[in-house]
């Protein structure tokens, strides 16, 4: 797999019917590794090692009813009220992020009102505040903390 611009981690990999696996600590088994999920562990082992967030405020790929539509997201973290606090979108590093990728990201929030969004390609990083009073992104060098609130 790519070198990513995430620190690197010791990560549990089995090979199986010739493919190779991950395991995911937040949904507690091994999912068949892509380039993508490459990326999504990385940036779990992020959000847990290098910004502090505990595990159990994380998920990881459920389906939600976006509009009529069934979509997906790649990982959300909630603060410890239960609220949604974090949106990330996880691309493979060959997928370049643009304007339609971030878009992707702002029309899944459009529903699920994230205090902050995340985009990766586990290349470049995104990072943005949402400003719902002044509807507006406020983009950021880096994702706060975790804080106990």
């Amino acid at each position: 797999m790519d070198q990513l611009n995430f620190r690197p981690f010791k990560a549990i990999l089995k090979n199986r019917e010739n493919k190779q696996y991950i395991l995911d600590p937040v949904r507690k088994k091994e999912v068949v590794l892509t380039p993508e999920e490459w990326v999504r562990q990385h940036c779990i082992q992020f959000l847990l090692h290098e910004k502090s967030y505990p595990l159990a405020l994380l998920n990881v790929e459920k389906k939600i009813d976006l509009f009529g539509t069934t979509k997906r997201y790649d990982i959300v973290v909630f603060n410890p009220s239960g609220e949604l606090d974090i949106l990330v979108e996880c691309k493979a590093p060959s997928v370049k992020i643009t304007q339609t990728t971030f878009d992707q990201i702002a029309r899944y929030n459009l529903q699920l009102k994230s205090n902050y969004l995340m985009v990766t390609n586990g290349l470049s990083h995104i990072y943005c505040q949402m400003d719902y009073q002044n509807k507006r992104y406020d983009f950021l060098p880096e994702l706060p903390n975790y804080t106990r609130q």
